[in-house]
């Protein structure tokens, strides 16, 4: 597996890590506390981490996968943060 991580400027990451994690409760197995979270998808997991300025997302899956975890992961937490527009960008990692 491969890992793929973002962290997103935000005084709001606890709330965002518990909205995301309830969403996804409704089709896939998820645990999470308003700190730290853990969702296993389909193509992957995602751990999340929140702290008072920051949200760190870190994705888990097969090379050819990361773009898609990127891309739900991105696209789900833009979604809920809209009002603040946050900049999410992907560091790769082996």
């Amino acid at each position: 597996m491969t890992q793929t991580t973002a962290i997103v400027t935000t005084q709001n990451a606890s709330r965002y890590l518990q909205k995301l994690c309830k969403h996804f409760a409704h089709k896939v197995e998820v645990q999470f506390t308003p700190e730290a979270g853990r969702v296993s998808l389909p193509f992957g997991t995602c751990k999340f981490h929140a702290d008072d300025t920051q949200l760190t997302m870190i994705g888990e899956a097969k090379p050819t996968q990361l773009p898609k975890i990127e891309r739900f992961l991105g696209d789900h937490l833009a979604r809920f943060a809209f009002r603040e527009n946050p900049t999410i960008t992907w560091t790769r990692s082996a």
